[in-house]
């Protein structure tokens, strides 16, 4: 039998994997138009230009997040369920104390993930408050119990103090995402921040040379071209690791009952957010077992190198034990 040639975009595309250098926003825009049977080639590529150029190709990035303050939160992101706008069934508590955030960080420890994560809800800290001192402490204690293990957080907007604070502690990696196209940030996410302030936290973390995990979340009703919008932003911001999200409507929220985004766009999202950042870590966080389940090892075949593992702050997660088998083989493709 004769092999199919090419799509001629998909062909074009190719000098990615030559070069590591990044397509254009046109490039990209003619292959998020591809229909949905060309998917599994665009994803041959990005999964290519993963194993050549993308930092620690060797194996996946994997990380864990601890919810360390839950809920009553005063923005009113449309798809959060720790909303106080919005109406989900989740715990509420404030922030937990440190022989808990221990027990948590030690058993990712045990599990062989890497990266831990401490995260707070609420708008962010402009100042350095009481509560973010004890954060602080946190960070310091895991560095001293834990010794190699590295602390990441994601703790909201902040200040220029609270940023140098977290560079003086060590921190490895902060998140903030940007979510969506910014454009659109206040009609699909919230008004009662802007994507600015958002934006302005990421630079000023970089001047103080915290390297930032920064993503955004599909299927809450943006185009796909939206969504490319947004995965060029990222590449202005610099962003070190890019976790891409997959919407999980909750109950209570206004997303609730959300019709999900088909396999196929999904997959062509995540293979030309590789095509256009063919060096950094792009992580498969929420969505993987309760939107993609069967696909899930698909997406991390079409470009991701990294996972997140555990819980999802509100929505139970994947067990640890069982994305470390899902990662040895994957590793058996590439």
């Amino acid at each position: 039998m004769h092999q199919q040639p090419l799509h001629p975009d998909i062909a074009a595309a190719y000098r990615v994997l030559e070069t590591g250098e990044p397509i254009t926003r046109q490039e990209a825009d003619r292959l998020s138009a591809l229909p949905g049977e060309l998917a599994l080639d665009l994803a041959s590529l990005a999964n290519k230009v993963k194993n050549r150029h993308a930092e620690g190709e060797q194996s996946l990035y994997a990380c864990s997040i601890m919810n360390a303050k839950s809920g009553v939160c005063g923005e009113n992101c449309r798809f959060c369920a720790q909303s106080r706008h919005n109406h989900a069934d989740v715990q509420v508590y404030d922030l937990v104390d440190e022989e808990s955030v221990l027990i948590e960080a030690r058993n990712c420890v045990a599990e062989g993930v890497p990266h831990f994560g401490i995260v707070t809800s609420g708008y962010g800290y402009k100042k350095i408050t009481p509560e973010f001192q004890r954060v602080l402490s946190m960070i310091d204690r895991l560095h001293r119990e834990l010794p190699g293990l590295e602390v990441c957080a994601s703790l909201g907007m902040l200040g220029e103090e609270p940023a140098a604070a977290l560079a003086e502690h060590g921190i490895a990696h902060y998140n903030i995402n940007i979510q969506v196209d910014p454009d659109s940030y206040h009609q699909l996410i919230a008004d009662t921040h802007t994507v600015e302030e958002r934006i302005e936290t990421i630079k000023r973390l970089r001047r103080h040379n915290i390297s930032v995990c920064c993503g955004g979340i599909m299927g809450v009703g943006e185009s796909m071209q939206e969504r490319i919008a947004m995965i060029f932003a990222l590449q202005e911001l610099d962003v070190t690791v890019i976790p891409l999200n997959v919407l999980v409507p909750i109950d209570g929220t206004p997303l609730e009952g959300k019709e999900p985004l088909s396999v196929a766009d999904i997959v062509k999202t995540f293979a030309i957010c590789r095509l256009v950042h063919p060096k950094k870590i792009i992580k498969f966080a929420a969505g993987r077992e309760t939107i993609m389940k069967d696909f899930q090892g698909l997406l991390m075949l079409s470009g991701a190198n990294g996972y997140l593992t555990g819980g999802y702050l509100t929505t139970r997660g994947r067990d640890m034990a069982d994305d470390r088998k899902l990662a040895s083989q994957i590793a058996t493709f590439n």
